[in-house]
C-alpha cells in the first residue's frame, strides 16, 4: 500500500467524463453492486441535479491519480449522496472526510440545507464518519441491498454547519497516516 507523503497534493475537484474509467474502477473495488460506466457519463452528461466530485493526487512529478469520488443529487435545498468511496489502498489517510466535507460546503453554497444518504446496516467504519459529520440515523430500508438483503439505514444531515466543514477541511493529517474517521467504502443505492 503506497502511502501520500507530504510531497503530494490532494485535489478535491468536480468529476469530469476523463475520470470515469478510474471512478468505476474506485467503484468496483468498494461495492458489492457497483455502478456501470454509463451511469456516472449519465450523472456527468444528462442529469442537471448531479454533483459530482472527486478527490486527486497530485504527485511531485505532475502525475495525477484519482482515488475517491462521491456522487449527490440536488433537489431544491437538500442532497442525497448516491455514491461515495475513496479507493482501499487510500482509506484511513483523511481523505474521505476532505472529499465529504467540500462536497458538502459547496452544495451548502449552492443553496443545501440537509442531506441524507443509504449506508448498509453492517458498514460501521461509513456510518462512524457520517456521524462525526452530524449525521444520524433516521429510518431504515429493510432488505435494501439486493446482494444480501441487507437493510440500508437511512442517515440524515438536517443542518450543514459550513463552520464544521472548514474545521474539517483545516485538520492536518499526518501524510500516509490514519485518521479518526474510520472512513470506508459507502454503498451505492443502485
Amino acid at each position: 500500500m503506497k502511502d501520500v507523503v507530504s510531497s503530494e497534493r490532494l485535489i478535491i475537484r468536480p468529476m469530469e467524463l476523463r475520470d470515469v474509467a478510474r471512478v468505476r474502477e474506485i467503484d468496483v473495488a468498494s461495492f458489492s453492486l457497483p455502478w456501470p460506466e454509463r451511469s456516472f457519463r449519465f450523472e456527468i452528461t444528462e442529469n442537471p441535479a448531479s454533483r459530482l466530485w472527486v478527490a486527486e493526487i497530485q504527485k511531485p512529478d505532475g502525475q495525477e491519480l484519482v482515488v475517491g469520488m462521491i456522487v449527490m443529487w440536488q433537489v431544491m435545498d437538500e442532497a442525497h449522496i448516491g455514491t461515495f468511496a475513496i479507493h482501499p489502498d487510500y482509506r484511513q489517510r483523511g481523505i474521505g472526510q476532505r472529499l465529504l466535507a467540500e462536497s458538502l460546503l459547496q452544495v451548502h453554497e449552492m443553496g443545501v440545507r440537509q442531506c441524507y444518504l443509504e449506508v448498509r446496516r453492517s458498514n460501521l467504519a461509513a456510518q462512524n464518519l457520517y456521524k462525526k459529520f452530524g449525521f444520524q440515523i433516521t429510518s431504515v430500508r429493510s432488505r435494501y441491498y439486493r446482494d444480501n438483503n441487507e437493510d440500508a439505514l437511512i442517515m440524515t444531515l438536517e443542518n450543514i454547519n459550513p463552520q464544521q466543514l472548514r474545521s474539517f477541511l483545516a485538520e492536518d493529517v499526518p501524510a500516509g497516516g490514519t485518521d479518526s474517521s474510520g472512513e470506508s467504502n459507502h454503498e451505492s443505492t443502485r
